[in-house]
């Protein structure tokens, strides 16, 4: 075998390993009002705060406003990430215009070209950790994250060998320009709600 056929054994490995965790939390009694995804393996249940949906709402608004009602922009949708089961269901993911759905109904990660999350506290560790790095892996244009305990968004562009290059901060009440970037808007921050 070759590196290249070994690591599509391995992405259909974790596919399938992914499919049936998903399938198994369907049929779990999950609370309304949680959110539920896969890192590195490890199953995460997290309440959805009304600050937290408040911040997502403003973002994809603010992308519709930008690219139309019409625009493929999704939040808490199952998306495969490389690494090792690494479901992911992004707050905020823009995928291009011409992405298409796989044969199994699913978003392809290489068609995303933005993300943001909205940090929660028990699983701030994974925004800043592994899911950064993933989303860099895959090459993710731009990847947001909101912190909202901190009053303060990160912007990470420019990924290169699995790490991003470039990190911008901004605290809330300025705008995060995104204008030079596949995104191209400038995101307001001063009505993002903290916790």
């Amino acid at each position: 075998m070759t590196v290249v056929d070994d690591r599509i054994a391995m992405a259909d490995a974790n596919t399938r390993r992914l499919d049936e965790l998903f399938e198994l939390l369907e049929q779990m009694p999950v609370p309304e009002g949680f959110r539920v995804e896969i890192v590195g393996g490890n199953v995460f249940m997290t309440p959805q705060r009304d600050t937290h949906w408040g911040i997502i709402r403003r973002i994809v608004r603010a992308v519709e406003d930008r690219f139309g009602v019409e625009v493929k922009v999704f939040s808490d949708v199952r998306i495969d990430f490389p690494g090792h089961e690494n479901g992911f269901c992004p707050d905020v993911a823009k995928l291009r215009d011409s992405a298409e759905k796989d044969d199994e109904g699913r978003w392809h990660h290489e068609d995303v070209e933005f993300v943001a999350e909205v940090i929660s506290q028990g699983t701030a560790i994974n925004d800043y950790g592994p899911k950064k790095t993933a989303y860099a892996v895959a090459e993710v244009p731009v990847y947001l994250i909101v912190d909202p305990y901190q009053g303060r968004c990160y912007v990470y562009t420019d990924p290169k060998e699995g790490h991003y290059v470039m990190c911008t901060r901004v605290d809330f009440g300025g705008a995060v320009d995104l204008t030079a970037t596949v995104v191209d808007l400038t995101l307001k921050t001063d009505a993002f709600p903290r916790d």
